[in-house]
């Protein structure tokens, strides 16, 4: 699963070239600020395009572990069955068989433990994505209303562009503090 894509790149150099040529100052500020949330959006996205393979790779694994599960709860009732044609026919199963049913317990136990933990670990990263995806999300914007502000002569909208800026660092903020309980 790839990371959302930042095409902000003509905007970047549309703020740029309008900075080079500006007598306003405030001009200046969007670029840089535009050039720190670029930034922040390509970290961004590689560490959400991470923690989507992430989930995608835990989610086969506990996909995997389940088709182990029913495997060995195909060969346990094989073995029930067994057990229970020869008792049908008045013969006593051989203790291995017995055991042989208990390990099929400790087996399945383990294996579904396994499982459910490859599944946690899957949503996890999954909600560290999706906050992650957010964070671009708003850098992306602020970009664009930071060109708006430039193109626009518009001081307030560059503000706005900060702004929004500020909730992306929130969501990217949020996004380690997700991480951190994997």
């Amino acid at each position: 699963m790839e990371g959302p894509e930042v095409p902000t790149e003509h905007l970047h150099e549309e703020i740029h070239h309008h900075a080079e040529r500006s007598r306003e100052s405030w001009v200046l500020g969007v670029a840089l600020s535009s050039a720190l949330l670029a930034g922040l959006a390509a970290v961004s996205a590689l560490m959400a395009g991470h923690h989507a393979n992430e989930a995608m790779l835990s989610q086969i694994e506990a996909s995997d572990q389940w088709s182990y599960f029913e495997a060995k709860s195909i060969k346990q009732a094989q073995m029930a069955t067994k057990i229970d044609v020869l008792s049908a026919l008045g013969k006593a199963p051989a203790n291995a068989d017995e055991a042989k049913m208990a390990q099929y317990d400790a087996d399945k136990e383990r294996i579904q433990k396994k499982a459910e933990e490859l599944e946690k670990d899957a949503q996890s990263h999954l909600r560290t994505h999706q906050a992650l995806a957010a964070s671009v999300t708003m850098f992306q914007i602020a970009i664009a209303v930071g060109a708006i502000a430039v193109l626009m002569h518009r001081r307030a909208f560059w503000l706005g562009s900060l702004l929004v800026g500020a909730i992306g660092i929130i969501f990217l903020i949020h996004s380690f503090l997700l991480a951190g309980r994997h």
